[in-house]
């Protein structure tokens, strides 16, 4: 029989061989993959089971290695140490499986029987400012994360939830009908019209108060103040889609869903929380305090969803969308993918939704939480003149250091150059920052992340090159080809073609695409051990050559769709 994820499988075989060990419900069994030379995975329930059962691990090992049935899949479990089960798949089975992975264009990843409804909260920067480099972790991460689970089954609703309201545009709208500044504006002169009206909020009191009273003729829909609004979210969007085209991220128009969208439902959010007996007055704004939230004090921390003077605060806005979201689209799941500081605002917007009853028993909401990107001072990335880097000079530049490293390439001509260029630019930078455990901080270093050697997406894309190379010099159907093991490191990459299924299943269920690029990048070194000790083109012996050109072109398969689930390209020529 041929198995997806492997180390599921084993876990459900050891799960049945206890029921016939001991009548106690015990915790999942855990199979993982072995560092342990000779083993491919292990598993140690027997050891969390041995106090509870009052008998030694080691017996208890015994005896469920006795009710084991893996005949089929594995050779016969070993008990050893203190009692792990050691398990060891059998060269037939990895023949069959790695063969049958020829004809899947999934190469044994399943679908989930238990298809979720998630709404995933990425990227969301501010109307009239440009995308700067402190955006680009929540894209890149919540764009792995949508493409993963989309590829696991689920339905996946992204939202751009862009911040488009409140007091900064009654500050920069004011500013504009002061000025009259001559269009059309670019995203640029927002920039330097959004700073210039700041100074005069914090300088001039008459310029604050009727950016104030602007506000409230925006919140009330006047037509001139929507009109300007209309103008500033206009081009703003204009320029997150020429970002998001040239960083190869799946947002469109379609997913934006801005601060104002939720304007509508604030007042009834507050009302609702007030007849559910959960708002109180604190100096004279309307609060929720969530059990279990202190200060350093040990006094109860606030959420404010009414200010003082009446007008609404982003914790409001978050309280509403969530409402929205499982009220009105059905939704199972609400993931945000927002820095790591915001972890204690996301739990105590969680815990109000669910004394209110808008997050149910059937629902999840998650907090997907990341570092900060450094410069290679160890400091959040700035310009010298102290200022945020811009996300779209970051990206050119990218670009421009990938071309130089595909410098001395006569045989591609300027558009292949310009399209490699930006496969590998693009590519180096979202490898970098989902390669590391995502709530790290990591130290952005061009040449690190453009290197040919070593865990980026270069060596990747490289490796997968050079495997198209041999393939295309072969020229030859692979239709009826079928994979022999005879050498050690054709195993080896038998084996770890076979665990992608594991590699994607940790990757999506934990939000965390490290563990996939880790996967790629081991997938990667073994396939180079295979080709230096393992002849391919001049492979000897009946069906060795086939054989190896199917382990190779699988190889290529694995790396071009472990990459696309990141959002990377793999160009066929390098």
């Amino acid at each position: 029989m041929l198995f997806g994820d492997v180390s599921e499988e084993l876990a459900r075989r050891v799960m049945e061989a206890l029921r016939h060990v001991t009548d106690i419900e015990p915790p999942t069994a855990l199979v993982r993959v072995s560092s342990q030379s000779g083993v491919d995975y292990q598993c140690d329930l027997a050891m969390s089971l041995g106090k509870r059962l009052g008998e030694p691990p080691r017996e208890i090992a015994a005896a469920i290695a006795s009710h084991l049935d893996v005949a089929d899949l594995a050779e016969p479990p070993v008990v050893a140490g203190p009692g792990f089960l050691n398990f060891t798949l059998s060269s037939s089975w990895l023949e069959d499986r790695t063969s049958a992975l020829g004809d899947d264009p999934r190469l044994g990843a399943g679908v989930t029987p238990r298809p979720r409804r998630i709404a995933i909260d990425y990227s969301s920067p501010n109307v009239a400012k440009e995308m700067h480099a402190g955006h680009l972790r929540s894209t890149v991460i919540g764009d792995a994360i949508t493409r993963l689970l989309r590829f696991a089954g689920h339905d996946v609703i992204p939202h751009n939830h862009l911040g488009d309201w409140g007091t900064p545009f009654g500050m920069l709208i004011e500013h504009l009908l002061d000025e009259r500044p001559s269009g059309p504006y670019t995203i640029g002169d927002l920039n330097g019209f959004y700073r210039a009206a700041r100074s005069k909020f914090d300088a001039d009191e008459d310029f604050a108060t009727r950016s104030r009273e602007r506000v409230v003729l925006l919140q009330s829909g006047d037509e001139e103040t929507l009109s300007s609004w209309r103008h500033l979210v206009d081009e703003s969007t204009r320029h997150f889609a020429q970002v998001y085209e040239l960083l190869g991220i799946g947002l469109s128009s379609e997913d934006v869903y801005g601060e104002s969208f939720y304007n509508p439902f604030l007042a009834t959010v507050v009302d609702e929380l007030a007849a559910s007996g959960l708002t109180e007055i604190s100096d004279g704004a309307v609060c929720v305090f969530p059990d279990g939230f202190r200060n350093r004090e040990g006094e109860p921390l606030p959420l404010i969803v009414r200010k003082r003077d009446g007008g609404y605060g982003y914790a409001v806005t978050d309280l509403a969308t969530l409402r929205y979201w499982t009220g009105q689209r059905g939704v199972t799941d609400l993931l945000y993918v927002v820095g790591a500081p915001q972890a204690q605002h996301f739990a105590m917007v969680f815990a109000v939704c669910r004394a209110a009853g808008w997050l149910r028993e059937e629902h999840r909401a998650e907090h997907i939480g990341f570092g900060t990107v450094l410069g290679e001072d160890g400091r959040a990335m700035k310009t010298r003149a102290g200022e945020s880097v811009r996300l779209s000079d970051l990206l050119t530049e990218a670009i421009a250091h990938a071309a130089g490293v595909i410098d001395g390439r006569d045989d591609l001509s300027p558009e292949i150059r310009e399209e490699v260029a930006r496969a590998i630019g693009i590519g180096a930078i979202k490898y970098a920052d989902l390669s590391g455990d995502r709530e790290r901080d990591y130290v952005f270093s061009w040449e690190r992340m453009l290197s040919k050697n070593g865990n980026t997406s270069v060596y990747l894309q490289y490796a997968n090159a050079r495997i198209r190379s041999v393939l295309a010099k072969a020229d030859q159907d692979l239709a009826d080809a079928r994979v022999l093991l005879g050498h050690p490191t054709e195993r080896a990459l038998a084996l770890a073609l076979v665990r992608f299924p594991e590699a994607v299943g940790a990757a999506t269920a934990g939000h965390l695409p490290h563990k996939l690029c880790t996967y790629l990048y081991e997938t990667a070194a073994v396939f180079s051990r295979f080709y230096e000790q393992c002849p391919v083109l001049d492979a000897k012996g009946p069906g060795v050559r086939d054989s190896r050109l199917l382990l190779a072109e699988l190889t290529s398969k694995t790396l071009t769709l472990g990459l696309s689930l990141l959002g990377i390209s793999t160009p066929a020529r390098l």
